[in-house]
């Protein structure tokens, strides 16, 4: 890992109507960081992810991600379709939902993007889609189509689409919260694999333990502010701020029980 930051959120506003979602949100991710997000339903944990990926469009403020930078506010423009397509093209993203194409093979799932995308002849991306299902451990279900596979391998297969664009960072929104508790373990394997490997990333997680032994830093979030960010051990065992105490009160040591409402 470098000192150079491969994300950087600088005052990022995000409302929805009179809904103040995230009210002054500044974030630092290093180059092969991995930092998880925490908190209760409705703090806007999901809301940042999606102004990452400009799935949200922030109200103001500064988003970088590698070399790329979007600034909103007064005196800024929206920006264009071409712009947003560019800064989304290096940014993966995994939600709760699968969102798989059912008519298509799960190699053509994977395939889809950088055919559609980024212009890749066919053989080529079916050559790295093999590759990043064998990464997922999916190798052997590339012809299979989504009805076919266990929910715990749909999210694979999403793992290695997001793969497959090449992206500089990957975002998971909860990727496990669909899954049944013994299917959850074989994402958080990919997970941690890819966090071994360097991969820059953002988790919104209600798997605490996972989140303590994974992340390098952990954000308390709560109201759409920040409220604890350190080291992700320190954080969870021995939290500074009462709020973030309150929260993790809920969780036993080395359990992943649903977040309270």
């Amino acid at each position: 890992m470098t000192d150079t930051a491969m994300i950087e959120v600088r005052h990022v506003k995000k409302s929805f109507g009179t809904l103040a979602v995230l009210k002054d949100m500044s974030v630092t991710v290093p180059r092969g960081g991995v930092v998880s997000l925490i908190g209760p339903s409705g703090s806007g944990k999901s809301t940042l992810l999606r102004c990452l990926n400009l799935l949200a469009i922030p109200d103001e403020g500064r988003i970088r991600i590698g070399t790329h930078v979007m600034e909103f506010g007064k005196g800024h423009r929206m920006p264009k379709d071409r712009d947003l397509a560019a800064f989304r093209s290096k940014v993966g993203m995994v939600f709760q939902s699968f969102n798989l194409f059912p008519h298509m093979s799960v190699v053509q799932n994977v395939m889809e993007g950088p055919v559609t995308v980024l212009g890749r002849g066919r053989d080529e991306a079916r050559e790295d889609a093999l590759r990043l299902l064998d990464k997922v451990g999916l190798r052997d279900k590339a012809e299979a189509y989504p009805d076919r596979l266990s929910g715990g391998q749909k999210q694979r297969v999403a793992i290695a689409r997001a793969l497959a664009m090449n992206p500089e960072v990957m975002l998971f929104d909860e990727a496990t919260s669909a899954l049944d508790p013994e299917l959850v373990g074989e994402v958080l394997t990919v997970v941690r694999q890819l966090a071994a490997e360097g991969m820059t990333m953002v988790l919104v997680t209600h798997e605490i333990a996972f989140a303590r032994d994974v992340a390098e830093t952990v954000i308390f979030m709560r109201d759409g502010y920040v409220v604890e960010e350190g080291p992700a051990r320190q954080v969870i065992d021995a939290p500074r701020e009462a709020a973030t105490r309150t929260f993790l009160s809920h969780f036993h040591r080395g359990t992943s029980s649903p977040a309270p409402a």
